[in-house]
């Protein structure tokens, strides 16, 4: 097996090209709450606004996350390790706990997420074998590390776009055409700044864990290049899944639309896959963290988080929602502070990184953005992001002298 580089920047030979890339990329973004994101702008707005709305929404995505995606190239370095230079070596403890913690409970989310609607579907198989199997064979490709993350997205990504896709043209085929969807006037009223707020909100704590993937390709323009085009791409699909969905059929799950159009096969193999990519990818990302901590091999961490998101899968399902707005009040914050200190503190990399074992700017910026996404009235993680920034500009500038 491949070295996973937990500990150092990926060697030149490792690196991996365009299609690689984008295949990892777009699944990673092929994401289930986004579904459910874009059920709920479907029913709140028109379809021109819902449209215009996650155009805006991705497009600030993919600059976050393409920033993240140019530095991981650049520098070859997970998040974790960009971590270390932004908060320390010690202060790095902060965001790799914050990352790993919340990624083990997305998985534990993704487990119950498939085995629940399976259950449904076949109620003669034991829930609990259920969630043991898929949490056993999710494991077991995060395991094998990006490699098998590669060749799953590669099966995954083009039957889910091409099955969702079916699945969409015949709701317009029975309900009158896209014609149709325009016509619908939204029973709930979400403003056009609201809907944009809820798209960028429900990938953003995702998002920031970009350079875990991107590192490996082989240039800044395939990581830039892929992660843009997998935001624009990848998630305004799921979005519009979910928001045809719901004009239609009265649910934001695609496969629960599939068994309605009597495609229950189909509907498990989307669901299945879907749920799959996202949750690797989690599981992949936190175990990363977890090693960069305990100095310890990946693999390891990915046997023992799978065990225990597996474990508390139930309960971790069962407080979706919370635990979803509790990851975008934290997470953002992190990826603000590294890119500001990649971009502006150091001048792209130029200027070393503080020696200090705690980066107290760092540390303090981010509860600062925790702060304000907690207290103050707007968008959550939009807020973490302004607030952390700019107390991380004002702070690290001081600290370091930066004029």
């Amino acid at each position: 097996m491949h070295s996973e580089y937990e500990f150092s920047p990926v060697a030149a030979e490792d690196r991996r090209g365009f299609w690689a890339m984008l295949a990892v990329m777009v699944g990673f973004t092929f994401f289930s709450a986004s579904m459910w994101a874009g059920a709920t702008l479907g029913t709140g707005l028109r379809a021109s606004s819902f449209l215009l709305a996650v155009l805006a929404g991705n497009v600030l995505l993919g600059a976050y996350t393409g920033l993240l995606a140019w530095i991981a190239a650049r520098t070859g370095r997970s998040t974790h390790l960009l971590a270390r230079q932004a908060f320390g070596e010690r202060g790095a403890a902060l965001p790799s706990l914050l990352l790993g913690v919340t990624q083990v409970g997305w998985f534990g989310v993704g487990v119950a997420m498939f085995a629940l609607p399976v259950g449904q579907l076949f109620p003669q198989v034991p829930h609990l074998a259920l969630l043991w199997v898929a949490g056993a064979l999710m494991t077991l490709t995060a395991y094998y590390g990006i490699q098998s993350l590669t060749i799953l997205s590669i099966v995954a990504v083009p039957a889910i776009a091409l099955l969702g896709s079916a699945s969409v043209a015949k709701a317009f085929a029975d309900f009158g055409g896209i014609s149709a969807w325009f016509a619908q006037e939204p029973a709930g009223g979400i403003g056009l700044g609201a809907a944009i707020g809820i798209c960028v909100g429900s990938f953003i704590s995702g998002g920031t864990l970009t350079p875990d993937f991107t590192r490996f390709a082989r240039t800044p323009r395939i990581a830039v290049s892929t992660t843009v085009t997998a935001f624009l791409l990848g998630n305004s699909l799921m979005f519009l899944f979910g928001a045809v969905a719901a004009a239609f059929y009265g649910t934001n799950d695609i496969s629960e639309v599939m068994m309605k159009q009597g495609l229950i096969g189909l509907a498990v193999l989307v669901l299945g896959l879907n749920i799959w990519t996202t949750n690797d990818n989690a599981l992949y990302a936190a175990s990363l963290g977890f090693a960069t901590l305990a100095r310890w091999p990946k693999r390891r961490f990915v046997l023992l988080n799978g065990f225990i998101g597996t474990l508390f899968a139930t309960a971790a399902y069962n407080h979706f929602v919370p635990w979803l707005n509790l990851l975008n009040r934290m997470l953002p914050s992190i990826g603000a502070v590294l890119i500001l200190d990649h971009f502006v503190i150091r001048r792209g990399g130029r200027t070393p990184p503080d020696s200090r074992p705690v980066h107290w700017p760092a540390i303090i910026a981010w509860a600062c953005g925790f702060a304000a996404a907690q207290f103050l009235p707007g968008i959550a993680p939009l807020n973490t992001i302004l607030a952390s920034s700019a107390a991380y500009l004002l702070l690290a500038r001081r600290h370091t002298g930066c004029s």
